[in-house]
């Protein structure tokens, strides 16, 4: 049978067809009426996105393997791959007569390619990660949209910028085009759908409570549907005179039901992304949710060790001590972290678990990715979970009880890891910056707003209570506990590093890909560099551990030892001792 063994992150649909594209490299066609899949092929990294030629005779799909491939429907036979780009394709679309082709990266670019792959155009002006791509103007004009809060029109016959739209400080993720690009709807992470008529002010509609990540336009309902990580899906009609949207349905979302994308399938089914194996279906007529062929995948998305044996969790919501599972939450989680003699995990659903019980234990407007225990001055244990909308939620441990304290914030945008020292809270962002805040207050001691050139992924304390960062700028970061940038240290991996740990003596650095390959750095004695560390004359070791990527590391029990876990549901021991 084929399906998904990771979670689906792209999904489209033709008449006849669903294409999905997943984080196991897989991109696979399914019939639309049966819901049966029928073919896959493989792109050499996650799949991130998919699109449906507009005659559906072809199928775009991009890749975090830098590159965007076209595949002709229903053999999937490859037709063209367009290299050009220098980091992850986040989405691909063929223009209405089919003879180009727009790709957006992470590499803040906008391509135009002709059908066959040749380039015509490399677009430059935005000034971070480009997200989300449409053709209008029946052709002529492309639409994007991107992480440093603009939206932008390109003239596609000369390759010029045409027109830059604002948005303040809130980033956007999804666009929707309605009359042709005269009027364009968005999703910010505000939880607002943005109206922009060309060259007027944006509008803002109060439609979520959290991050919207998708909107899609139904031209033939005149209705738009937005997805948000408030876990609801909201449809709603557009009224073309007035210009305007009204609210008809609101829908709660299932917790396998992953928000990133989803696609009109019929007059009032919708598809969706799961972190299952299979696609969800929505009825908005009835407002009923089919997932009788979503499955749970069982990937890993953290590792941790509890008296000997090692913890998992992962998109599953299965939590597993030693390969056994030992409690189902029912959503994908991201962390396992102790608190006294407790741990914790959470995710998607943005609710804190008791992860060795199953019980909920507190319920945050948005998803969580992160946490770290610290001593408070009462005496009494703290834990901070990092979230996706910026906040550090502090909890106190009183007894066995945990009790949610306050929100801190410590970034404008999503907190994808922390690290604890004796006195300082380090915390890294999705914008790239890194966060010193003093323990147990949680006051600012220093914000560091280009900590890295891009995400940043992971943070880990190493043994004198320094600090070590990776980031999707495949570099290394090293920082004092002030906020001081120690060294710059390349590394070994081709693609984005996930994730960070030290070994138990916390001088060895191991850093985790995408790509299943551990490195492992030599921290050294904790003498201050000059800012730049050069080669990779400290790395000693660089090793493929895992089939598939690498998505958490935790210290292993003896020196020199870290555990991975992967994607491929699979963990691993790592050794590593200095030349």
């Amino acid at each position: 049978m084929i399906e998904h063994s990771s979670p689906i992150s792209g999904i489209d649909v033709n008449k006849s067809y669903v294409a999905t594209a997943g984080y196991d490299n897989k991109v696979i066609l399914w019939d639309a009426e049966s819901h049966t899949s029928l073919a896959d092929v493989r792109h050499d990294h996650l799949a991130n996105q998919c699109r449906f030629a507009p005659s559906g005779r072809l199928l775009a799909t991009s890749g975090s393997d830098f590159s965007a491939r076209i595949w002709t429907i229903p053999d999937l036979r490859l037709v063209t791959v367009l290299t050009d780009q220098k980091d992850d394709v986040e989405m691909t679309v063929i223009s209405p007569d089919e003879t180009m082709v727009a790709t957006v990266s992470r590499d803040h670019h906008v391509r135009v390619y002709s059908i066959d792959g040749v380039l015509r155009y490399r677009m430059e002006g935005h000034q971070r990660d480009v997200l989300s791509v449409e053709w209008v103007a029946d052709g002529r004009e492309l639409v994007t949209t991107s992480d440093d809060s603009t939206v932008r029109r390109w003239d596609v016959q000369r390759g010029e910028l045409l027109h830059t739209t604002d948005l303040g400080d809130v980033e956007t993720d999804t666009v929707a085009v309605i009359d042709d690009g005269e009027v364009l709807v968005l999703g910010n992470d505000d939880g607002n759908l943005v109206i922009i008529e060309y060259d007027q002010t944006p509008r803002l509609v109060e439609a979520h409570g959290a991050g919207i990540k998708r909107v899609v336009f139904d031209r033939e309902q005149q209705r738009l549907l937005s997805s948000s990580y408030d876990r609801t899906v909201r449809l709603w009609q557009w009224n073309p005179e007035r210009r305007e949207l009204e609210l008809r349905i609101t829908s709660d979302v299932p917790a396998e039901v992953w928000l990133r994308s989803c696609a009109k399938l019929d007059e009032t089914r919708w598809a969706f992304g799961t972190f299952g194996t299979s696609y969800a279906v929505w009825d908005s007529a009835t407002d009923t949710w089919d997932l009788a062929a979503v499955r749970p995948t069982h990937g890993v998305n953290a590792v941790a060790r509890s008296d000997g044996a090692t913890l998992t969790v992962g998109d599953a919501g299965i939590v597993s001590r030693a390969g056994e599972p030992v409690a189902y939450v029912g959503s994908c989680c991201n962390f396992l972290c102790p608190v006294g003699s407790r741990w914790v995990t959470g995710g998607q659903l943005g609710i804190v678990y008791d992860a060795l019980s199953g019980a909920a234990l507190h319920q945050h407007r948005s998803p969580l990715n992160c946490a770290a225990t610290f001593p408070g001055a009462d005496g009494n244990p703290r834990l901070v979970v990092g979230t996706y909308t910026g906040e550090g939620l502090v909890f106190r441990l009183d007894g066995e009880r945990l009790e949610f304290e306050r929100e801190v914030p410590l970034h404008d945008n999503a907190i994808k890891d922390v690290a604890v020292s004796a006195e300082v809270l380090f915390s890294v962002s999705a914008t790239g910056s890194a966060g010193f805040h003093a323990i147990p207050d949680l006051t600012v001691i220093h914000h560091e707003e280009s900590a890295h050139d891009r995400i940043c992924n992971g943070a880990a304390v190493l043994h004198d209570g320094r600090f070590a960062s990776v980031s999707r700028d495949l570099t290394l970061r090293i920082w004092s506990a002030q906020g001081e940038r120690l060294a710059v240290v390349p590394t070994p991996h081709e693609h984005s590093i996930k994730c960070v740990t030290t070994d138990p003596t916390g001088r060895f650095v191991a850093t985790g890909g995408y790509r299943g390959r551990v490195a492992v750095y030599d921290s050294g004695d904790g003498e201050a560099g000059d800012g730049e560390a050069g080669g990779t004359e400290q790395w000693v070791l660089n090793e493929r551990v895992a089939s598939a990527g690498v998505s958490s590391l935790c210290p292993g029990d003896e020196p020199g030892t870290v555990i991975a876990g992967s994607y491929d549901g699979r963990t691993y021991e790592i050794r590593a001792s200095s030349r």
